[in-house]
């Protein structure tokens, strides 16, 4: 089966069985490779754990060897939501080929992300008709409020990361997006891990590791 995203994929162990996955969705002109990175610690932990890291469904309109969910060349946050909103459908067409190759459920799969990936993490999660395991994002926000409280048909618990010396997406976006996860009744973690800028240090992956390992109960 080809997935209609081109995918890097991180496979168990040979022989070990299948329980779970982790969907990682790289940044902004990024590719699924990039983000591939994070299982060189977490698949030692995670053994029964399928690992998918697509790029995304466009080439990056600044950097065209990578991908990007949606465009950031227009600052005009209705052109951004109804671009993320394509991606969206990409994705949820990707997932539902993820369930059926592996024979997964919603409550097996954990979707993640970095920034751009992040935020379509965290609106995949909310829209989706049934509850995904958790969600982990780093340095990421809510595209739009607005939209996505009109639109949110579950509640999937998340764990939210960021550095305090983030200067491409500003970690005030983290306080607001737990402000509206709380009012909206959704479970939330967060952490601002300190001396950090717009990456994934050591700390954060750690910390989404054991929070991962938690709620997959391994």
């Amino acid at each position: 089966m080809t997935f209609c995203l081109t995918t890097t994929v991180i496979k168990p162990e040979k022989n070990i069985q299948i329980n779970n996955a982790v969907i990682l969705l790289h940044g902004y002109g990024g590719e699924g490779k990039d983000i591939s990175m994070l299982t060189l610690n977490w698949k030692r932990f995670l053994p029964n754990t399928i690992f998918l890291c697509p790029n995304g469904h466009e080439s990056c309109s600044i950097n065209p060897s990578g991908y990007q969910w949606f465009d950031l060349t227009q600052d005009d946050d209705q052109y951004i939501l109804e671009q993320s909103k394509k991606a969206e459908q990409k994705l949820q067409e990707f997932i539902e080929e993820v369930k059926v190759k592996y024979n997964l459920k919603n409550s097996q799969i954990c979707l993640s992300g970095f920034s751009q990936g992040c935020m379509m993490s965290i609106n995949l999660g909310l829209t989706a008709d049934i509850n995904y395991n958790c969600i982990v994002g780093f340095s990421g926000k809510i595209i739009n409020q607005k939209d996505i409280i009109k639109r949110k048909s579950s509640s999937t618990k998340m764990l939210l990361l960021h550095g305090d010396l983030d200067s491409i997406v500003s970690p005030t976006y983290l306080l607001e997006a737990k402000d509206f996860l709380i009012r909206s009744n959704i479970e939330v973690e967060t952490k601002i891990i300190k001396n950090c800028e717009h990456n994934i240090p050591v700390e954060a992956s750690s910390i989404a590791l054991n929070y991962i390992i938690n709620n997959f109960k391994i």
